[in-house]
């Protein structure tokens, strides 16, 4: 487009007042300037839009045409402006946000109620994949991420970190005994994970001291599969304190081998893209999901921020 937006408002405020000179003061410009920027809208558009008499300005037909184009341009740019300006006090719109279904479940839907009673202009759609996805293809605004990052194209807040645990159910360690040292694993079912076989590293100690990698007897792409076959006494397993605190304060799942286990913690950060904005809509949520997180001792449950 040639033509600028300061040119349109000059043409706007000099027809509205009447006069070039009367023009200037709102434009916060000098006289021979607002002069200035209407000859050179004239020369883009290569037309005549004002008849300067020593009396008055007229505008000609060609004038008017422009000048109700220009006004309709303004004042959507301006009413765009202010659409923002209200979004930044009370943000609105979707917010896509992506997780690990263990994630999404124990600690995301928890919180949506308190979110919502805070924002409730914002409209979240909420997907799990085990796996780490392209925000951009998925149409993701924001992504939560447990483990270390890789991808340097993506910005990341911290949100925390959660300890990993070794646990079994009460009733599978009454049926197959209780391991009294890491080597007595090895007569035991072993739930792990499927990929990346990272997750099969676990917070008791090899031989060489090393996180224990452990080949499962059992094997999941969910955490929150693993989950429940421990629950229902199929195994051990290791997962996040996020998704399985619960469990242990009822009962239901215990550690295995507490005085021999490693400290060993996962970092959970929230991602989007360096290249785009960060929208209100991200913000309000990350910092609402933060928020929640600290707010809890070791930052594990998900007990919802005061609204």
């Amino acid at each position: 487009m040639k033509t600028t937006f300061d040119e349109m408002q000059a043409l706007i405020a000099v027809v509205d007042t009447g006069a070039i000179s009367r023009a200037a003061e709102p434009l916060g410009l000098t006289v021979s300037a607002v002069s200035r920027t209407l000859s050179r809208l004239e020369e883009k558009l290569n037309t005549t839009l004002l008849r300067r008499t020593t009396r008055r300005l007229e505008l000609t037909e060609e004038g008017a045409v422009f000048l109700e184009k220009a006004r309709a341009i303004v004042a959507s740019v301006k009413e765009a402006e202010e659409d923002l300006a209200i979004r930044r006090e009370q943000p609105a719109g979707r917010l896509r946000i992506d997780a690990a279904s263990p994630f999404i479940l124990h600690c995301v839907v928890p919180l949506v109620g308190g979110y919502r009673e805070r924002y409730p202009q914002v409209n979240l759609e909420l997907s799990s994949n085990e796996g780490w996805i392209d925000l951009l293809e998925q149409r993701t605004d924001v992504a939560i991420r447990i483990g270390r990052l890789k991808d340097s194209t993506l910005h990341a807040r911290p949100i925390g970190s959660c300890r990993l645990r070794v646990l079994a159910s009460p009733a599978y360690l009454t049926k197959h005994g209780h391991p009294r040292e890491v080597a007595d694993l090895a007569n035991h079912v072993l739930l792990g994970f499927t990929q990346p076989l990272s997750l099969n590293d676990w917070s008791l100690p090899a031989p060489d001291g090393m996180p224990l990698h452990i080949k499962p007897t059992i094997a999941a792409s969910s955490g929150e599969t693993l989950r429940q076959l421990a629950l229902e006494g199929q195994g051990m397993v290791c997962l996040s304190d996020f998704m399985t605190h619960r469990d242990r304060a009822e009962g239901c799942l215990v550690e295995v081998l507490p005085k021999q286990a490693l400290e060993m913690r996962q970092p959970i950060n929230a991602v989007y893209y360096r290249n785009t904005a960060l929208s209100a809509r991200i913000s309000t949520f990350v910092s609402y999901l933060s928020e929640c997180w600290d707010a809890n001792a070791g930052g594990c449950s998900a007990v919802a921020a005061k609204p």
